[in-house]
């Protein structure tokens, strides 16, 4: 049967839906590709058939593709995830009653498809609702073509080079934009069930949507542990739940799930995100180790092995999660959303970052420590040494991928990590790493200590950096180190805002003037109070930290303190990494006896 074409006037996909705020919208994800959804039930952005593929829907940063399933009565909204999952529930209070739409992406999920489930529910009166559907492949390219309603009432379409099937719109039509309407009434007591699949190959038997719900609540059941003893449980769990979301199955975890959201409107700043920083990984595997070895730290050691036998000296900061090489940045012709741009790609592929083989090292460490190093772990570990003895000397553009220089922090994670790894030696080998990390510790002292004894930037960057915060916990240095505490009390009187930390000084300006707070930095900031055995004091940095975020409990990687509003990509995975960490440490005293 061939639809008919309705004679709706059509909207713009952003005057129909504009963009929300950043803290307002929810990540459906399944390892392979994430969703984000907004307030009135819109889908925004969607990359398939994996992280890095142009997207399907994005009109989060101008492009053009929407799904969204919107009350029809005026209504205010909220929302929350069902525990332990990216399972998540927009609730609607109408002028009628109370609606429900829960929404995920099928899980465990197939790599070729995507599967995004969607279930109306009145949860009070009945629910009506408008649901419009129109992919847009290649950033909003490609509109839908062969458009075909099945006898079964289900819908297929292409776009680009992906096929699409539609379950639950049996009565939908076509509107003038080639989009796909239906208006919806569900009794009290009954609900509707939308199935949205997305593959770049043929498509199989569609699924059962009870049969896929059940098995995508089971399995991150599954996934995502109780972490019941932790200072914060539920946002523990969920900080979990959201890095598992990131991570593909046995391999890398993406830095985020978008690109060009701006950390700073119209500076420029906007990054495409979704590829997977060896850094940011490690540092979630670590998380992940502190009380017993959960898989999202065989995962980090995973992929951190594979790309350190594949590239030694020549490795990258980054790659896609296939392991391959970032794309050069290139632009959409969008408008971007608003503030930020429509970048695609990551210059990052032509840096050099020291610290990310500390910071790898530090993941091998904590793996050793539950005898989770397999061999080609340890052959790996041994290429990381390598690479850290021969260019620990050379200027490289550091944590914050800026210029290069010899920036401080680099050397003090290789310090921490040649530390951390020395204590799993035989005592030959033990003392050769020590010797390498105190040959670099003093050099670093040398040339990066300024005269009050605070660690510098660099020997040429004036002030100092809240990256400095995180060494002296991983074990470079002692928390009685003289060094130690000077640079903590510099950073927290020089650096930090009503309970929130910034990177460094840029310039003259007030802190808030030049970027936002640094998520990160605050959770580091709770782990150097824990460090100094100051429990009272990390717990107050760790609860302003964690309480920076929207009803879906999404953390972005800066937060604009003045106007309380979450700023760049989202979820940032290195955040919710740092404040899993912190929940799991705090509740314990520090390892060492402070005096």
């Amino acid at each position: 049967m061939t639809p008919h074409h309705g004679q709706d006037h059509w909207q713009d996909p952003w005057q129909e839906f504009p963009p929300h705020v950043l803290r307002e919208y929810a990540l459906l994800a399944d390892g392979h590709r994430g969703a984000l959804c907004g307030p009135h039930g819109d889908l925004v952005w969607l990359c398939a058939p994996r992280w890095d593929s142009d997207a399907v829907l994005s009109s989060l940063i101008g492009g053009e593709g929407m799904y969204a399933v919107t009350p029809s009565a005026t209504s205010v909204w909220g929302g929350y995830y069902e525990p332990r999952t990216l399972i998540w529930r927009s609730r609607w209070v109408t002028t009628d009653g109370i609606i429900e739409s829960r929404e995920a992406l099928a899980y465990p999920a197939d790599p070729h498809r995507a599967v995004v489930l969607r279930q109306v529910r009145p949860i009070s009166g009945s629910g009506a609702v408008d649901v419009v559907l129109e992919l847009r492949a290649g950033f909003g390219a490609h509109p839908m073509r062969e458009l075909h309603r099945n006898d079964d009432g289900t819908w297929t379409a292409r776009s680009g080079e992906l096929n699409m099937r539609w379950s639950g719109g049996r009565h939908a039509r076509v509107d003038e934009r080639g989009a796909l309407r239906v208006h919806l009434d569900v009794p009290a007591g009954s609900w509707h069930d939308l199935v949205l699949e997305i593959s770049d190959r043929p498509l199989p038997e569609p699924p059962d949507p009870q049969v896929a719900w059940a098995a995508t609540a089971h399995a991150w059941a599954e996934q995502v542990p109780e972490m019941a003893h932790t200072a914060a449980p539920r946002d523990a769990r969920h900080s979990y739940a959201v890095l598992r979301g990131l991570t593909e199955p046995g391999g890398g975890m993406v830095a985020a799930a978008t690109l060009g959201l701006p950390e700073r409107a119209g500076a420029g700043r906007n990054y495409d995100y979704r590829y997977v920083w060896l850094r940011d990984q490690a540092y979630a595997g670590v998380a992940a180790a502190v009380t017993e070895p959960l898989p999202l730290m065989d995962d980090a050691v995973a992929f951190a092995t594979a790309r350190l036998l594949e590239h030694g000296s020549d490795l990258v900061p980054a790659y896609r999660v296939d392991g391959s090489d970032l794309p050069a940045e290139r632009s959409l012709s969008l408008p971007g959303y608003p503030g930020g741009s429509d970048v695609v790609g990551n210059w990052v592929r032509d840096q050099t970052q020291l610290d990310t083989f500390g910071e790898i090292l530090q993941l091998f460490g904590a793996a050793a420590r539950h005898d989770h190093l397999d061999s080609d772990a340890h052959r790996a570990m041994s290429v990381a040494v390598k690479v850290i003895e021969t260019t620990w000397a050379q200027p490289d553009n550091g944590i914050w991928e800026i210029e290069r220089a010899w920036w401080t922090q680099s050397r003090l994670a290789c310090v921490a990590g040649l530390r951390t790894i020395a204590e799993l030696e035989p005592p030959k080998e033990s003392a050769r790493l020590e010797s390498l990390a105190e040959r670099i510790l003093v050099e670093t002292s040398r040339r990066c200590l300024d005269t009050t004894g605070v660690w510098r930037r660099s020997p040429e960057h004036p002030g100092t950096d809240a990256s400095l915060l995180l060494p002296p916990v991983r074990g470079a240095l002692a928390a009685t180190d003289p060094r130690t505490r000077a640079t903590l009390e510099a950073i927290e009187q020089d650096l930090t805002e009503d309970g929130y930390v910034y990177r460094f000084a840029h310039d003259g300006r007030a802190l808030g003037a030049a970027e936002g707070a640094f998520l990160l930095c605050g959770f580091s900031m709770a782990l150097a109070m824990w460090h100094q055995g100051r429990q009272t004091e990390a717990f107050r940095w760790f609860e302003r930290n964690r309480a920076a975020c929207g009803p879906p409990g999404l953390r972005s990687e800066e937060y604009d303190v003045q106007q309380g509003q979450l700023r760049g990509n989202i979820p940032q995975a290195f955040v919710h990494a740092l404040l899993m960490e912190s929940a799991t440490r705090l509740p314990d005293a520090p390892p060492n006896e402070i005096a």
